[in-house]
């Protein structure tokens, strides 16, 4: 029987969560002993190969492409943990919640400062992922096993998470790990 299987994903955010990852410096090769990594961008496969044991979302949904993504996830991975306040919250995309989608559209594709669009019109592209009315936390559309607070989360709390989950041991992680005071 081959490792476990990881895949990571990031939605609407800033792919710092990720960074904090990687931030687990010498221990990502501890981590290469315990898991294979799938569907990531650590090792830029697109497709799903397989089931997964753990899957890894930061990010909100302000798109549908963001909730196919999701949907896909919580599909292929036993285990689906939200990384960070944006995949939680919506955090700083959510900040658009309170502003109708069309004057957020109108602001960046028109009458933005450092807008040039000859043409003043919103791009409508069907490549385009069409957003959606609101940013939603990824609670909002799957079930979630278990969630890693921060922005980003220390790399600290995200390994001792994957440890603990591959390792069949509970998830604690003490008051240090998800401290914000």
């Amino acid at each position: 029987m081959g490792k476990p299987k990881v895949a990571t994903t990031s939605l609407c955010g800033c792919f710092g969560c990720h960074m904090s990852l990687l931030d687990i410096d010498d221990r990502i090769l501890k981590l290469i002993e315990l898991v294979d990594f799938d569907k990531s961008p650590i090792d830029d496969i697109k497709e799903f190969s397989g089931r997964c044991a753990i899957g890894l979302v930061e990010g909100g949904c302000c798109n549908e492409e963001n909730v196919k993504v999701l949907q896909s996830f919580r599909k292929n991975c036993d285990i689906l943990i939200l990384v960070g306040e944006c995949a939680m919250t919506g955090g700083i995309p959510a900040m658009r919640n309170t502003i109708p989608l069309k004057e957020c559209l109108e602001e960046a594709y028109i009458n933005g400062p450092t807008v040039h669009n000859p043409s003043g019109k919103i791009p409508n592209d069907p490549e385009i992922p069409l957003l959606l009315n609101k940013v939603y936390p990824c609670q909002d559309v799957v079930k979630i096993d278990y969630y890693l607070p921060g922005c980003p989360p220390p790399a600290d709390t995200i390994w001792q998470a994957l440890v603990a989950l591959l390792t069949d041991e509970p998830v604690e992680l003490p008051y240090e790990l998800i401290k914000y005071d």
